[in-house]
């Protein structure tokens, strides 16, 4: 009997690759893996042909989906690799950690993605994801060439006695490349690790460092003690069932404390030749807990005591497509890597790595319309080489080949570089799994209909134009309603774009498309309102209505649920309004819920649904509102002002939007009646005088008698200050003719006392603030010539000097010309 620990880090293309050869080379007859137990039965969908990483295996609670935990792997992930391996040839494999029953049993957690173990301990916030080229800072980069088992315990060595534990503990591989002179870990491990061309001797290295981290540490929590005695109960399980060659794939991490399982369970056999650790590093590993060395069955009973008792909830498990991007430290996957799309190439391409990076940059600039010449690809190669030197480093990474493409393939720019960063380092390949892995009858309705429509589920972003005029084909029409039913349910696969141009208005929808693969949990949730995307999302609708207790949810859900075309539910939403508004007493909500009535009376045509159905309502709405409009705008403070104009607009809105004249007839005497009322707040009767100059129901002198009474000296001036802001929101053109305005805000301002005008100031900049500048400053031109135009008349009024000529008119001037020649005795032509 012989187990054999592998130290990995999760998605590290180094560690694959010398875990695969160091299974060849030692034909293990059972494979142990860290990962949930409980999707053992999941394993036999790995060779299946149609499995294409990056997948995930996904653990969720089946009556609280909410609940649930990732599990992810690609190509160049050890454990990935060693599942493979033991497809391949028939060897059978186990997952061993704590299983998710026990995990998911525990206080419910937001969903997070997990690995189980790392170098890096998942559990911690992410790296950030730093530019590359701060990574090639090295303090000492000699220690690079020092790669021998025994040079570990003298890096360790180096490092300062004040070292604490819990930073260890937080990020050991951290730890390990101060220790050789690196100030950024990920460079150190790419180095030493996943560049690394003699994998010879590496996972004994992984052992010791690790040993040596975790020699008097115990484990961080009660979660990750609980993890690895699993974990050793798992291998002594194998042992007992009699299997000689046992390889046992785990975070790095948690190596060390795994080999005490390597002995038996009643009795410590001695180790066996071909064992990768001799018996002074397995001694050194058995300390657990920091609790010294014990007997093999005082462990055993250990751990028993410490999984004792634990709940357990009900799980399944499945496969999911996964994303290169959500491997990133940047999606806030702790276990993640910095550039999965690098690590990926580092993998597929191990020889002439420089080359073929550069190549590939290049080629996705050329297909982007940029520039990308081969000159410059053999210059970037050379650059790259040139740092790396300079940096003592024996092949560029992946942060000298940032650098150099930077430098000369995007001639300094970051523009071009972030498309490299987004597409190329990262990347946004997507998995697939086999048809026949287990998914709810959702996910499956979905993805059939995705199918009819001749959608893909991409984690590209893409936009999608939609013309739902087309009455002889309903494939945009069909896609509409599936996106908006996505939408009901919480899958925001698409996410609706303003549409600008000649497109703009009633018949088009602009989506931008872009799946994630946590969609598959919200899928799960969905699942218990129906099996089908349209019955689920008419079930959820209904529910939410149910548990609405105003007036504007409700309109807005009727309005999504129009445009996602589920009439089932049109129906009880309409009694549900109806009920709502029946014995609703706030005016605003009544006021709020109207603009999403109007858009489905406006535009429910467009899209093939019944329309007139809402009309009723809308009308109902609006008699209330314009009956209680006028009390509810009394004695209204500041803030409730300032909410009561957002409702005003809110009607102003409909009444434009449906167009009807019997509205806006009604809505301008309402107007008419809140300007008029001194005991309405000023933001209130500005924004109703300004409204009704819009509608061209006051004319310019009306709006200078408001003016005049809104801004004489009776009127505090706060109250004066806020009917100027209701009346300045909106476009600025409409006010630049209006000189009667113009002229009494300037007599306003004039008259203002110094202590009143610093106060009222900020309140003055906010009204004027909405403006273009370029409107602000045609209405500074215009009060100033209104101004002079003022003065220029006083003037010539009292005689003053100075005064303006005022213009000949000479038509009249000419009817009195005859007369003047016949008094003078001289002829016409003359007086010409």
């Amino acid at each position: 009997m012989s187990v054999h620990i592998f130290g990995v880090r999760h998605h590290g293309p180094g560690c694959a690759r010398a875990l695969r050869a160091a299974l060849d080379e030692l034909r293990p007859d059972l494979l142990l893996v860290e990962g949930p137990p409980d999707a053992d039965d999941a394993l036999a969908f790995v060779p299946r042909g149609e499995m294409k990483p990056p997948v995930a295996l996904l653990l969720y609670v089946p009556d609280q989906p909410h609940r649930a935990v990732f599990y992810p792997f690609t190509t160049f992930s050890p454990e990935w690799q060693a599942l493979q391996y033991a497809a391949a040839h028939a060897v059978p494999a186990r997952f061993m950690d704590l299983p998710q029953a026990i995990q998911l049993a525990r206080e419910p957690r937001e969903a997070r993605d997990t690995e189980g173990g790392s170098p890096t301990d998942e559990d911690v916030a992410p790296q950030s994801d730093a530019d590359p080229r701060t990574s090639a800072k090295l303090a000492n980069p000699k220690h690079l060439r020092d790669t021998s088992v025994s040079s570990v315990s003298s890096m360790l060595n180096s490092l300062s006695s004040s070292s604490a534990s819990s930073a260890v503990q937080h990020d050991p591989i951290a730890m390990l490349a101060e220790a050789a002179g690196y100030a950024h870990h990920e460079l150190w491990w790419e180095q030493q690790i996943e560049q690394r061309r003699d994998a010879t001797g590496l996972f004994e290295a992984i052992f010791e460092a690790m040993s040596a981290l975790r020699a008097d540490l115990t484990p961080k929590d009660e979660e990750e003690a609980q993890r690895e005695a699993h974990m050793r109960q798992a291998i002594r399980a194998a042992i007992r069932d009699g299997f000689g060659r046992i390889a046992v794939v785990c975070g790095a991490w948690h190596a060390p404390a795994l080999a005490p399982a390597t002995t038996a369970t009643e009795a410590a056999p001695s180790p066996t030749p071909d064992s990768p650790f001799p018996p002074r590093e397995v001694g050194q590993a058995v300390r657990s807990g920091g609790q010294g060395v014990r007997s093999a069955a005082q462990a055993v009973k250990a751990d028993a005591t410490l999984l004792s008792g634990l709940k357990k909830v009900k799980v399944e498990a499945t496969w999911i497509p996964w994303t290169n991007s959500r491997l990133s430290y940047r999606s806030g996957y702790g276990a993640g890597i910095t550039s999965p799309g690098w690590y990926a190439h580092l993998w597929a391409a191990p020889d002439r790595v420089t080359i073929h990076w550069a190549a590939r940059a290049a080629q996705l600039l050329r297909d982007e319309g940029l520039d990308a010449s081969s000159a410059s690809v053999i210059e970037t190669v050379r650059l790259a080489e040139a740092l790396a030197a300079m940096r003592d480093l024996p092949m560029p990474g992946i942060a000298e080949l940032h650098e150099a493409i930077q430098t000369v393939l995007c001639h300094g720019e970051t523009v071009p570089m972030r498309l490299i960063r987004d597409k190329l380092e990262i990347g946004e390949a997507m998995g697939a799994v086999p048809p026949e892995t287990p998914a709810v009858p959702l996910q499956r309705d979905l993805e059939a209909a995705a199918r009819r429509l001749n959608l893909h589920l991409s984690p590209e972003s893409k936009n999608l134009d939609l013309d739902l005029r087309n009455v002889k084909n309903q494939l945009d029409r069909d896609r509409s309603q599936l996106l908006h039913r996505l939408r009901l349910l919480g899958v925001e696969w698409g996410k609706p774009q303003h549409v600008y141009g000649a497109k703009a208005g009633d018949f088009h929808e602009n989506w931008q498309l872009k799946w994630e693969p946590e969609f598959a949990v919200a899928l799960i949730e969905a699942n218990v309102w129906g099996n089908t995307v349209e019955s689920a999302a008419a079930a959820k609708a209904r529910d939410t209505a149910a548990h609405a207790e105003t007036l504007p949810p409700l309109t807005e859900l009727l309005d999504a649920v129009m445009l996602a075309g589920l009439d089932g539910a049109v129906e009880y939403l309409l009694g549900c309004i109806a009920t709502r508004a029946a014995v609703s007493a706030d005016m605003r909500h009544l006021m709020d819920a109207l603009p999403p009535l109007a858009r489905i009376a406006r535009y429910g045509d467009v899209r093939g649904t019944r329309a007139e159905r809402v009309v009723p309502v809308i009308d109902g709405l609006f008699a209330r509102t314009l009956v209680g409009l006028p009390g509810a705008c009394a004695s209204l403070d500041d803030e409730a002002a300032a909410a009561m104009v957002g409702s005003i607009e809110n009607v102003r809105g409909t009444v434009g939007l449906l167009n009807r004249d019997d509205q806006r007839a009604g809505w301008g005497d309402v107007l008419r009646r809140l300007v008029a009322h001194d005991g309405v707040h000023g933001l209130v009767r500005g924004r109703c005088a300004r409204l009704l100059l819009e509608m061209r129901a006051l004319d310019g002198g009306e709006l200078r008698r408001l003016a005049g009474l809104a801004l004489s000296p009776a009127v505090p001036a706060p109250q004066a200050a806020a009917w100027v802001e209701g009346v300045l929101r909106g476009g600025g053109q409409a006010l630049l003719h209006q000189d009667g305005l113009w002229l009494a805000l300037d007599a306003w301002l004039a008259d203002l006392a110094p202590d009143t005008f610093v106060a009222l100031l900020p309140l003055l900049r906010r009204a004027f603030s909405g403006f273009h500048p370029p409107e602000r400053r045609a209405m500074g031109e215009k009060v100033k010539r209104l101004r002079s135009a003022a003065g220029a008349t006083a003037s010539t009024s009292t005689g003053q000097p100075g005064a303006a000529i005022p213009t000949l008119n000479t038509a009249r001037a000419g009817t009195v010309l005859p007369v003047l020649a016949h008094i003078l005795g001289v002829s016409t032509d003359d007086s010409n």
